[in-house]
């Protein structure tokens, strides 16, 4: 028997994506089926029910669950079971409309243009976007990126068991990278691990993030690097580019046995605490005990306090989550120490100044964060030693470098209609 932690609502993974044999003969029958348009978001909602990353899940939630996850953070047809974001699929009326319960349609992503899978339609139903965002992000800003995605969801959600066919391209693009929960889970016991601490990642890691790991190293068994490579705003630096950021810092400093990389398909929420929570409930089921949750855990501009997804968990109910938050405070390079420090740590309380040439002209607590290194990048300025190692700093500046000509790129392969996404 596993000594790992036990998937969220179950005893075990509950993976929705059919097998080898099975899945020309679905594919044929989706084909002659009506199909559903699904976002970006919608397929890395669907591929993680299909790998068993949103166990126990069946299928996209009905409206009772869906205003249970909303204004609960629980699920009426499940008991009860914590869940912080709901899981939804939409359409346009006129589709909704020709769509009868009981009847299969194929859910069609548009973007790689293949069917990612079915669902059986048990529900069709409108919902309150102001309530959702309200809710679950804390604002109804449209400027809130978030917010976006929700308003411009279609008039009606579509509820239902689902087939997931396809794993759409992300096996192919992260070869190695990408896991299934029981991929994860496989590693962990291979090596005995039993507390593993999950390090959320959407930026490459600068030094702040290593300090994280190492921490969490020192009082686990392990640390898993894991890293989302679905969509992100525009902006954020592309996945393949952090990959390579992440897989040149953890090569040369990190042993090996203690550190285990992996990625996910999800879109960014940016719902801040919410999406911390969200965050924790799947590393659960990828085997994980704890989760690394630092300053501004998946949040975005000042819609949230810089420790509102560490304040959360104290705020769910008793046992919601076996996972557990490994809270951890505000890190920084101290001149004064000569090293990475945090705010528990560190007596020396004034800012590093650096000014345009990289140079340090004074101060003490030089304050990292991946916005800072992106517009430090982006604009060609220097990056003080300090705050990334320098083979990092090498793969972000070719990637900087090379950008005029990979918009170019990116601009023709939106006008030519023979382009496929890679």
């Amino acid at each position: 028997m596993s000594k790992l932690i036990q998937p969220h609502g179950s005893n075990e993974i509950k993976a929705l994506l059919v097998n080898e044999e099975e899945r020309a003969s679905e594919l044929r029958k989706a084909e002659g089926l009506k199909k559903i348009p699904i976002t970006s978001r919608e397929s890395g909602d669907l591929i993680m029910l299909g790998i068993g990353g949103f166990t126990p899940l069946r299928g996209f939630m009905g409206k009772e669950d869906w205003h249970g996850a909303v204004t609960k953070m629980a699920l009426p047809t499940y008991k009860n079971l914590f869940w912080p974001i709901p899981i939804t699929l939409s359409a346009d009326k006129a589709l909704a409309d020709s769509l009868k319960i009981g009847e299969e349609a194929a859910l069609f992503d548009v973007e790689t243009e293949a069917i990612l899978g079915t669902i059986k339609v048990e529900e069709k139903y409108a919902i309150d976007k102001e309530l959702e965002c309200k809710e679950v992000f804390k604002t109804t800003d449209s400027k809130h990126p978030g917010v976006k995605m929700v308003m411009e969801q279609k008039e009606v959600n579509i509820a239902g068991p689902v087939k997931v066919l396809s794993e759409s391209y992300f096996p192919e693009r992260f070869k190695g990278l990408y896991h299934k929960p029981a991929d994860s889970r496989k590693i962990f016991e291979e090596r005995n691990w039993t507390k593993v601490a999950a390090l959320q990642l959407r930026n490459p890691m600068h030094n702040s993030h290593a300090y994280l790991a190492w921490v969490a190293i020192e009082v686990c068994d392990g640390v898993y690097i894991h890293q989302l490579v679905g969509n992100l705003k525009p902006g954020d630096i592309p996945a393949d580019v952090r990959v390579n950021a992440i897989n040149v810092l953890v090569d040369k400093y990190f042993r090996k046995e203690r550190v285990a990389i992996g990625g996910y398909p999800l879109d960014m929420r940016y719902a801040g605490p919410r999406e911390a929570l969200l965050h924790a409930l799947f590393r659960q089921n990828y085997g994980c005990s704890h989760l690394i949750v630092g300053r501004d855990h998946a949040g975005v501009g000042d819609y949230y306090g810089p420790f509102d997804a560490q304040k959360i968990f104290e705020e769910i109910p008793e046992g919601a989550l076996k996972i557990q938050p490994l809270p951890l405070d505000w890190t920084f390079y101290c001149y004064e120490c000569g090293s990475m420090a945090s705010m528990k740590t560190c007596p020396h309380e004034t800012t590093a100044k650096i000014d345009d040439d990289g140079n340090y002209v004074g101060g003490a607590r030089l304050l990292l964060s991946g916005t800072l290194l992106r517009k430090l990048m982006s604009e060609g300025k220097p990056v003080p030693k300090e705050f990334s190692k320098p083979e990092v700093i090498a793969v972000l500046k070719e990637y900087y470098d090379n950008l005029e000509k990979k918009e170019k790129i990116e601009l023709h392969s939106k006008a030519d209609p023979n382009f496929k996404k890679p």
